[in-house]
C-alpha cells in the first residue's frame, strides 16, 4: 500500500505543477488566482500522500490507509472542483467543500497514525 499513496502523491505533484504553469500563462487573472490556489493545495497534498507512504512502511493497520485515502480523495473534491470551476465556469456544488473537509479529516487521521507508529 505504500507504494500507492507514493505514486499517487508524485503524480499529484505533476498535476499541480501543470495547472500551477496553466495558471500562469494560459488562464486569465481573474480565474488564475483560483487556480494557482487549487494547485498550491494539490502540491502540498501530494507531499503528505508520499509522506502517507513512508509511515505506511513504519505502521501496519488502517490508519495509514485512511488518511491516504482523506487527502486522495480530498483533493480530487477539492482541488478537482476548482479545476473545473475555473475551466468550465461550472461549479460542482457541494463537492468542492466536501474535499476539503476529506482533507482536513486526513490531516487528523495522519496525526493519529504518527503517535500511534512503532519507535525505531
Amino acid at each position: 500500500m505504500a507504494r500507492i499513496w507514493m505514486v499517487l502523491g508524485a503524480l499529484s505533484g505533476l498535476v499541480a505543477v501543470a495547472m500551477a504553469a496553466y495558471a500562469s500563462h494560459g488562464l486569465p487573472p481573474e480565474t488564475a488566482a483560483l487556480a494557482q490556489t487549487g494547485a498550491s493545495l494539490q502540491a502540498w497534498h501530494a507531499l503528505a500522500l508520499i509522506g502517507v507512504g513512508f509511515l505506511a512502511e513504519r505502521r501496519r493497520g488502517p490508519l495509514p490507509t485512511l488518511a491516504g485515502l482523506g487527502f486522495a480523495l480530498g483533493t480530487l473534491g477539492f482541488c478537482g472542483g476548482v479545476y473545473v470551476r475555473v475551466l468550465t465556469e461550472t461549479s460542482l456544488g457541494p463537492v468542492t467543500p466536501l474535499g476539503g473537509t476529506l482533507l482536513l479529516i486526513g490531516w487528523g487521521l495522519l496525526a493519529v497514525a504518527a503517535a500511534l507508529a512503532p519507535e525505531t
